[in-house]
Formats: structure tokens, sequence, C-alpha cells
């Protein structure tokens, strides 16, 4: 009898297997170079740290990276994408005036650090990345598409006459990011305030001095 086709070629059951159980790995050096990145940071975490923690050799991270920079890039853009995509779909909603954006856009910022605050922390409390030329090309092109979302928002407002005009759009918008972003700096998930009352309350502080 002739063995089926996916058996001779090699594609039968342990394939999935074999991918699943890639997948795990690969998951698994990216949790534990983000705990080390987060703890450690950045510049101080070599690739023998990531390998420890994970349990493996340093010679087994290359099987799934190139570098550093690598695992690096891939903890912290999916999470900057997110937030472009998340503003550029309240900008696009025609249901909300400058206000509701405003507030959806906090949310939108805040609310990543409810599931992903520690890829968070890592992308905005290292935010330079000096010597890391493709990680750093990366999320600035990233940030500065987000930036102007924020600022074009804020103009809108300006220009609707919901928003006060105390300051340039941009700048204002550095300011709101600013104070969003030092969550990275202090915020804890394991303490009692949640990130929704977080929300609550940065809404209310950053919209009390813009809003007219």
């Amino acid at each position: 009898m002739t063995a089926p086709a996916a058996v001779r070629q090699g594609t039968g059951p342990k394939e999935p297997r074999r991918a699943a159980k890639s997948g795990a790995r690969r998951a698994e050096i990216l949790q534990r170079a983000t705990e080390c990145f987060d703890r450690l940071g950045y510049a101080n975490t070599t690739l023998d740290d990531i390998a420890r923690a994970v349990g493996i050799k340093r010679e087994g991270i290359y099987y799934y990276f190139r570098n550093r920079a690598q695992i690096l890039l891939e903890i912290i853009e999916p999470q900057s994408l997110e937030l472009v995509d998340g503003i550029d779909a309240i900008a696009g909603d025609t249901t909300l005036g400058p206000r509701d954006k405003f507030r959806a856009a906090i949310r939108n910022h805040l609310v990543r650090f409810d599931r992903y605050c520690l890829e968070m922390t890592v992308s905005l409390r290292d935010g330079r990345f000096d010597g890391e030329p493709e990680v750093r090309d990366t999320m600035v092109r990233i940030w500065k598409e987000y930036e102007a979302h924020w600022a074009r928002l804020i103009a809108e407002g300006q220009d609707r006459g919901d928003f006060r005009r105390i300051g340039d759009p941009k700048m204002l918008a550095f300011a709101v990011l600013g104070a969003c972003n030092w969550l990275a700096r202090w915020y804890d998930p394991r303490k009692p305030v949640t990130i929704d009352e977080l929300i609550e309350s940065y809404t209310e502080l950053l919209s009390s001095g813009l809003f007219e």
C-alpha cells in the first residue's frame, strides 16, 4: 500500500506540532525578554540574560531572532501600531465630536497598559534606542504619525470652538502624551488603582484646561 502523500512528504501530524512548539518557544523568548528589558533596561540586557531567563543557551536565541534589536522591535512595535490604528479610527468617526474624540483617544492610549503594561513600559521608558537604528527609525516613524493624529484632533477642537486656543496643537499634543506616557515610570498593575480609574482621572485632568 502506498503511503499518503502528506506522510511521504513529511507534512503529516508532526508538522503542526513542531510549528506550535516553535511558536510557543518564540513567544516565551519575547515574554522573558520583555521582563528582562523592564527589569534591567534595554541597554543593560544581553542575549545571555534572555537565554538564561528562558532556560536555553544563547545560540538557541538565534534560531528565532537575528539579534537583540529584532527582539525589541517585535515587543514594542505591535502596541505602537495599535495606538495609531486606534486613534485613526477615532479621528474618522463622524459620530463623535472633538470632546468625545479626546476622551476616546485618552482611553485608546491608557487602556494599553491594562493588558500590555510591560510592553508599553519598555517602549516608553527606553524610547530613544540610541545605537539601534533599525528600532529607532521604525519607532520614530510610528510615533510621529501618532503625534500628528493627536495634533489634528486638538486643532479640530480649536477650529470648532470646543477647545480653548491656549497653544499650538502640536505643543498641546506633546503635553497630553507626556502625561499619558509617564505611566510607564510609575504604574504598577498589581496595585488597586485600575486603568479605568486612571482613564477617568486623566481625562478630567487633561480636559479641564483644554475644553471651553
